[in-house]
């Protein structure tokens, strides 16, 4: 494990550069590999040997029977598992990491794949390096090799070396131009990656419903174990019995529900990627579905990431910016009137300092009535637009104060400086420029002289963060040529006072996770009066808890000790990336599954220590989308409301699929094992049996993997983590509805049988018929057009059970004899009674409990 929260295999799995030709043998690896791991499950080696049982006792029928059972599940788990490889092949692609180049003399942003030797690559804070380079230009510059090394301690690297760096390494600090020397499997992570297993491994649904698979086989085996010895005291072959026996075990446990399960999951992944939601790893689709508190930084996540200045303080005046988004037109207002930049020297130094201490750029529109945009920071481009405004433009300043030396912007320090060549009637000079939070700035600067102002500066920066703004303070200072400039004195300019403004959807998105019993937490470095704001303005915080003692926490607090639970609080401030884990850990302590959203690269460990970890795909750093296990592709916190939606969605669909296939399965069991003591005898034969789980298990089953969900869904409290995929009462409805299944089966049986009528075919006809209505009585939304694939499956499996009546090839295979139209009719009305015990045992008290008030455990 790195700084960064990475190991080295999740370093290894960046690599995108997978040649075409790799991708086809990877293919036909994985085509054999799937065969071979469908025909080594032990219920369908137990299916196997019925099949040779049958084969050496000359009973081809049921070989044939069988055989096509056999066949048909493993092509249906076969293809199941490819489709869920090429869905999260598909989300890798769009997860892929990407990087900003220059390219005749441009700078834009490409996919990591499709580097070659010779590129210029730029290079930031947070950055993944994506290819291996050489240094060309450093300023800072910090590189974190723990995935290559596996020392912790980053290094520095230095461009008058000509250092290299190697591709998967993380830059922690400061800023790099370099040129790409090796990619792919040329790169030095690329050679180790060809030594890395990659092979998926089974999420813990699939775990846990592999043990209850072999629990259930268990049970089935010893309860056919009784069937055989019941057969043979009747009389019946022992032939017979042993393959009726063995059939009533496989038919008895959906042995195709691991497949089902990755379908479902890899389904479900596709479906939150066209939300904008990225899976990064499947196991993430099933834990999004209990996620119980959301802990939800500020700026581009409830906020526009658009930063806009709207209020600039000196000491000599305040002033009111205009305009929209980062267009650098607009107007400067000061005491009610058009300000004179001609007489305001105090804003434009100011201003002029916005433009020489950053590193974005502006970039216009390419249609006249297109929106301004930029390459860097929103805060570093608002700035940039502000100055705009006054006639400053960033390559005039470039160009007047050529930039000669940096300290990057620091997390820690929470500050950046920059020095520029000047000239002066003396000589050269060199002018210091600073920008950063005030306290920072004031505990580095405001030593010296000015108390007054400094004093006033605080007083107008905790109005204006009061107000929801987020203020910083830029200072400067001049040395001589040749003297230490990051030890010169500097004096404060002024204030910059800028707004994020809550997206318009953020207040609903709120207040669709408290619905969902989902808690939000607001975490961010932000100013505690505007982390109060916000949070106000979108419904974390409640109007009656905002002047609370301890609704917003601070950074310090949490340093200092003196809070104790941090499960108490809804808002923190000014956090440093070690407090965001301890905040992550304290709501796990109690319980609490926790979805932690994260932008930079010390949001890594956080992400990491989540049980989900939502990383922003397009102002997040690479660090922190490899790190995450859901990416935004529109930084939009109502995707990760979606994506959960979609989690329970996928959850609920395979308890569905639980209750029909357990169900239809125990009501096979107990019909040939009570069948018997009513004068049935055998009451279905191994064939019949095994068409039964074909068409129910086999078919409809798939098709209740696309069900809608149930429109109460996100008014109900998240499952809680420990919950077995049978609790909440889903066994006893298993148990219920196979007992009223098996109890009309039999009835039908015995009376046809009295009757003189073809009871065996009645009882296959109608025991089909029974569980395809209850598959239609289990949708959680009866009429719909969303999944039309459920109803065309049971009209497909209606058709094919008819045919094992009809068809004379299937009356040979299966035993069965044509029905008059009053016994078909009786038979088949059956499904209407399955559809109404189904629909009957669905119905239970309804979960509601406030998300404030939900216990956790360890609370």
């Amino acid at each position: 494990m790195n700084a960064t929260g990475l190991t080295t295999d999740e370093a290894v799995h960046r690599l995108d550069e997978v040649g075409p030709n790799e991708i086809r043998a990877r293919g036909r690896i994985s085509v054999w590999s799937s065969i071979g791991l469908q025909l080594r499950d032990p219920l369908v080696i137990v299916l196997l040997a019925a099949c040779a049982l049958t084969l050496l006792t000359a009973d081809y029928t049921d070989t044939a029977v069988i055989g096509l059972v056999v066949l048909v599940n493993t092509t249906v788990g076969v293809n199941q598992e490819l489709k869920a490889d090429r869905a999260i092949t598909a989300l890798a692609q769009l997860s892929a990491p990407v990087v900003r180049v220059r390219r005749d003399g441009l700078e834009t942003t490409v996919p990591t794949a499709e580097l070659v030797p010779g590129d210029i690559v730029l290079l930031g804070e947070g950055d993944i390096v994506p290819a291996d380079c050489d240094l060309l230009e450093a300023s800072s510059l910090l590189i974190d090799e723990s995935a290559l090394t596996g020392e912790s301690v980053a290094v520095g690297k230095d461009a008058a070396r000509r250092d290299a760096l190697s591709s998967g390494t993380v830059v922690v600090k400061g800023r790099a131009v370099a040129v790409v020397t090796g990619t792919g499997r040329s790169s030095a992570l690329g050679q180790i990656a060809a030594l890395m297993d990659t092979r998926v491994q089974p999420t813990p649904l699939q775990r846990r419903l592999s043990v209850l698979g072999r629990m259930l086989a268990i049970v089935a085996i010893a309860l056919c174990a009784v069937v055989l010895v019941l057969g043979l005291a009747l009389g019946e072959s022992l032939e017979l019995m042993l393959v009726t026996a063995v059939s009533l075990a496989v038919a008895a446990v959906p042995e195709s529900l691991p497949a089902v399960v990755t379908f479902s999951l890899a389904l479900g992944a596709q479906r939150m990627a066209a939300r904008n939601a990225v899976i990064r790893r499947l196991p993430a689709v099933e834990t999004l579905g209990s996620v119980t508190v959301l802990a939800t930084d500020k700026t581009g996540t409830l906020t526009e990431a658009r930063m806009l200045v709207e209020q600039l303080w000196t000491p000599e005046r305040g002033v009111g910016v205009s305009g929209e988004g980062y267009s650098p037109f607009g107007g400067l207002v000061s005491g009610g009137a058009s300000l004179e930049l001609t007489t305001a020297p105090d804003v434009l130094d100011l201003l002029r300092a916005c433009v020489l201490c950053n590193d974005a750029r502006l970039t216009p529109p390419d249609e006249p009535e297109g929106a301004w945009s930029g390459l860097g920071d929103p805060t570093e481009l608002a700035l940039l637009s502000a100055a705009g405004k006054a006639g400053l433009t960033k390559a005039d300043l470039d160009a007047s104060h050529p930039r000669i030396g940096e300290v990057p912007f620091d997390s820690t320090t929470q500050q950046m400086t920059t020095a520029h060549l000047v000239s002066r009637p003396g000589g050269e000079g060199v002018l210091v420029v600073t920008k950063g939070s005030v306290e920072a700035l004031l505990a580095r600067h405001g030593r010296g002289g000015e108390p007054a102002v400094w004093r006033a500066a605080q007083l107008r920066a905790a109005e204006l963060a009061g107000e929801g703004f987020r203020v910083l303070a830029l200072t400067t200072g001049e040395v001589c040529a040749g003297d230490d400039w990051e030890k010169a004195d500097q004096r404060l300019l002024g204030l910059v006072a800028m707004t994020d403004p809550a997206k318009p959807a953020a207040r609903a998105t709120i207040e669709r996770c408290r619905t969902a019993g989902i808690l939000p937490v607001l975490v961010t470095g932000d100013h505690p009066a505007t982390a109060r704001a916000v949070a106000l303005r979108v419904g974390i915080l409640r109007p009656d808890e905002a002047d609370r003692e301890g609704s917003v926490v601070t950074g310090s607090q949490i340093a200092a000790g003196q809070i104790t639970d941090l499960t108490t609080a809804r808002v923190f401030a000014r956090t440093s990336p070690e407090q965001k884990l301890d905040i992550v850990e304290a709501w796990r302590h109690r319980g609490a599954i926790v979805a932690m959203t994260g932008d930079g690269v010390n949001d890594g460990p956080a992400l990491h220590r989540a049980d989900i970890g939502v990383a922003m795909g397009h102002r997040g750093t690479e660090v922190a989308r490899q790190a995450a296990d859901l990416v935004l592709a529109d930084d939009d916190l109502a995707t990760v409301v979606a994506a959960v939606q979609e989690g329970r969605r996928v959850y609920a669909n395979i308890r569905m699929f639980l209750v029909f296939g357990l169900s239809g399965g125990a009501a096979e069991i107990a019909i040939m094992l009570l069948g018997p003591f009513i004068g049935l005898g055998v009451p279905l034969i191994a064939a019949q049996i095994l068409w039964i789980n074909l068409l129910t298990h086999g078919i409809t089953g798939v098709a209740i993997g696309a069900e809608p969900i149930a429109p109460d869904a996100m008014h109900q409290p998240p499952r809680p983590p420990a919950q077995s995929v049978l609790g909440d009462g889903l066994w006893q409805k298993v148990v219920l509805i196979s007992l009223l299944l098996s109890a009309a089966t039999l009835a039908l049986g015995v009376w046809a049988h009295e009757d003189g009528r073809a009871w065996q075919t009645m009882i296959f006809l109608s025991l089909t018929c029974l569980q395809l209505g209850v598959a239609m009585g289990l949708r959680p939304v009866q009429v719909t057009r969303q999944n039309l694939l459920l109803p065309i499956a049971v009209a497909g499996s209606f058709l094919l059970v008819l045919a094992g009546v009809y068809a004379p090839v299937l009356q040979d295979l299966l035993g069965t004899s044509a029905l008059p139209a009053t016994d078909l009719g009786i038979a088949t009305g059956m499904g209407a009674l399955g559809w109404i015990i189904a629909r009957a045992t669905g119905s239970r008290a309804k979960r509601s409990v406030p998300p404030t008030s939900r216990p956790l455990s360890g609370a």
